[in-house]
């Protein structure tokens, strides 16, 4: 009877501190769709659709990116390209942007007079979390960032766990 009680407990507690959620993303091929006109990150494995995150950007007319300091989200094709822990954001998913397509993006609109000449096209683009104790900020759809996208801490942790340097991510409107 006391071997059987025993096993018993192992077994609970074996089962209460098991994740499965993480089993779930052990292995696979990601991709990410950001649909900013939805405040959403959408993550598809392999199979399909597998998890939808709540997200917020920098400016409140969620245009594409023009220039550095806009606050603006760029819009396109991207590639994680690195992955940090964060001493404000938790975590850092840094994105390869600007891109061959944000250049000639940036290029037409400076030889077309839509940003000055003298406009530079900026970086340092990725997803991260909010700071400490401020996940309110997606849960109200506040745009605060200078052009990131933003996540509540453990919804980019989580993320952070699937990705890896080289997933690809599509930004648009």
């Amino acid at each position: 009877m006391k071997n059987i009680l025993h096993f018993a407990s192992v077994v609970a507690v074996l089962f209460v501190c098991a994740s499965f959620r993480e089993k779930h993303y052990a292995h696979g091929t990601y991709f990410i769709v950001v649909e900013k006109s939805k405040f959403e990150l959408t993550v598809f494995d392999d199979d399909g659709w597998l998890v939808k995150y709540p997200v917020v950007f920098g400016n409140d007319d969620l245009g594409d990116k023009l220039m550095e300091g806009d606050r603006k989200t760029p819009e396109g094709n991207f590639t994680v390209v690195n992955k940090r822990v964060h001493e404000k954001w938790d975590r850092f998913i840094m994105l390869d942007y600007p891109t061959k397509e944000s250049y000639d993006k940036f290029n037409y609109r400076k030889a077309h007079g839509i940003i000055p000449k003298s406009a530079q096209i900026g970086g340092g683009i990725g997803i991260h979390g909010v700071w400490p104790h401020e996940e309110f900020a997606v849960d109200r759809y506040d745009n605060w960032t200078q052009g990131c996208i933003s996540m509540k801490n453990e919804d980019v942790e989580e993320l952070y766990s699937m990705v890896k340097p080289g997933t690809k991510v599509i930004i648009k409107k």
